[in-house]
């Protein structure tokens, strides 16, 4: 059998290299990353923050300048709770069991809850949602066009004083034999 390699020279059937989570110091503005971190927070992944208590929930967000932004109102504790103690940690990470691909990327920092502006709220959504508003749900237009003095929406904004992504990643091996027949496959 013919010997392979990637393009990093590794042989084709290798496992991938471990990489070491990558960090930066407060202030900056650009993270070290394993992978294309901007092209990975991109993506509409859904993410989980932290709040004390600990209160974890999943949320929507954009990553834009060098924040994630968080839409939120009276309908959450969200906003009483950044109030209370702005410490918070934002996870979002992407498992594919079929290829092997697992990343993930983690945030901590101090919270803010900053005004809410139309603009950003329809980047957000259309990430989600596809770009066609009038395929969406009522309730997230709602979200978007209502006056944020009335419905009380604001933006909680993370800008990172610590990130750390890592890049995860296997080569699935074969499937086990005997598979089939466990998951209903043709017996002898």
């Amino acid at each position: 059998m013919p010997h392979t390699t990637d393009p990093a020279g590794r042989a084709a059937d290798a496992a991938p290299e471990p990489t070491a989570p990558s960090t930066q110091p407060t202030g900056t503005s650009t993270w070290a990353s394993p992978f294309p971190l901007d092209a990975f927070l991109a993506q509409p992944l859904t993410a989980r923050i932290a709040t004390a208590g600990p209160t974890v929930r999943p949320v929507w967000y954009l990553w834009e300048d060098g924040a994630f932004w968080t839409l939120t109102g009276p309908w959450s504790r969200l906003p009483r709770q950044v109030t209370a103690d702005p410490a918070v940690a934002l996870v979002v990470d992407a498992c594919d069991l079929s290829t092997g691909l697992v990343r993930q990327v983690i945030a901590r920092g101090s919270a803010e809850l900053l005004p809410f502006d139309i603009p950003r709220g329809r980047r957000k959504l259309s990430r989600y949602l596809g770009p066609d508003e009038a395929r969406w749900d009522a309730r997230f237009t709602r979200y978007l066009y209502s006056d944020p003095s009335s419905s009380g929406s604001v933006w909680l904004r993370l800008r990172p004083e610590r990130l750390t992504a890592k890049d995860l990643s296997y080569r699935p091996g074969p499937a086990q034999a005997g598979t089939e027949a466990a998951a209903g496959g043709a017996a002898d």
